[in-house]
């Protein structure tokens, strides 16, 4: 039976929650499981989550592993629990790669008894920074996970001018966002952009998705997205698709693609990106084994865990 109640999910596994340095910003970390179960063959399983999103969003399928798995994840620079850099008004993919390689070392690395490599998996943003990552240091990633990681569409110079100008325009008027009056209001924009999340998980999420934020006088304003506003902004440097293509051309690890049914990417993108070039661009990657979820959005993590899960036992062979 499928729970439709507003009282929150209750977690399975509880995390534990801690922080390390990375690149002078005190990131935030969660963790699953026992990491002395880490063998060789079952290496730390490394989640990072997509734009405005959180590391608590792997809940639901770290609860749906049937073997024990020590998981560890991260939220990104500006999101969650992790600081946002001073000032900060742009974010850039070369910070979110730099961040990932130091705290994999403070994780991992760095120790006497470091793992010789991790299972790597990331969602949307976090999927083309492990694409990217796992090209740039194959001999780290064991395995590697891309869940709705699409890259984006390709750009030419002449686009360069006009990037520049949106730049410059939002710096004058920098990003905010909105507050919602209450939890419940939170768990109702989760579920109105996503029909498929459930009413539990929604209530569950929308606690580690928002925080509470006040007024100078300390009277409540209302709930927020846990997130740095500057994310919204868009970067003045162009996405380059074949500096992409070049570190995906790299990947030495076996490489699991998964989508859901229901994601329509002409949504974001229009006809300048399509689902096929997409699949084109994968032909990089080999060996890729490719999957589908259904029914499953953009959030598949949410939409299907339990089938996630179950293809991440067979792949990470656990």
């Amino acid at each position: 039976m499928t729970p439709t109640s507003d009282t929150p999910y209750t977690a399975r596994i509880e995390p534990r929650s801690r922080f390390i340095s990375v690149r002078g910003l005190r990131y935030h970390v969660l963790e699953w499981g026992n990491p002395a179960s880490v063998t060789p063959e079952r290496p730390p399983l490394v989640l990072v989550h997509g734009w405005m999103d959180v590391g608590a969003s792997f809940q639901f399928v770290v609860d749906a592993l049937h073997t024990e798995r020590y998981c560890v994840a991260i939220d990104w620079r500006g999101f969650g629990l992790s600081d946002a850099p001073p000032a900060a008004d742009t974010y850039f993919i070369p910070d979110y790669l730099g961040d990932l390689d130091v705290a994999l070392h403070a994780l991992f690395f760095d120790h006497a008894d470091a793992p010789q490599r991790i299972d790597l998996l990331g969602h949307s943003m976090g999927g083309n920074a492990v694409m990217l990552y796992a090209g740039i240091r194959p001999e780290r990633v064991r395995r590697l996970v891309n869940l709705e990681g699409f890259g984006m569409p390709a750009t030419t110079p002449s686009m360069a001018p006009k990037r520049y100008q949106q730049w410059f325009d939002q710096l004058r008027t920098p990003a905010q966002l909105r507050p919602y009056p209450t939890l419940a209001a939170v768990a109702e924009r989760l579920r109105k952009t996503n029909p498929l999340l459930r009413a539990d998980r929604a209530a569950w999420l929308a606690q580690r998705w928002s925080r509470e934020v006040f007024a100078a006088d300390g009277t409540s304003i209302g709930w927020q997205i846990w997130a740095d506003p500057a994310h919204k902004g868009a970067s003045p440097t162009l996405y380059q698709r074949d500096e992409a293509l070049a570190c995906w051309a790299l990947i030495t690890a076996p490489t699991l693609w998964v989508e859901g049914d229901q994601t329509n990417p002409s949504r974001w993108w229009g006809a300048r990106y399509t689902l096929a070039e997409f699949h084109e661009r994968l032909n990089t990657v080999k060996p890729v084994q490719r999957e589908v979820l259904s029914p499953a959005g953009h959030m598949l993590h949410h939409d299907q865990p339990e089938a996630l899960a179950a293809l991440l036992e067979a792949f990470l062979g656990t």
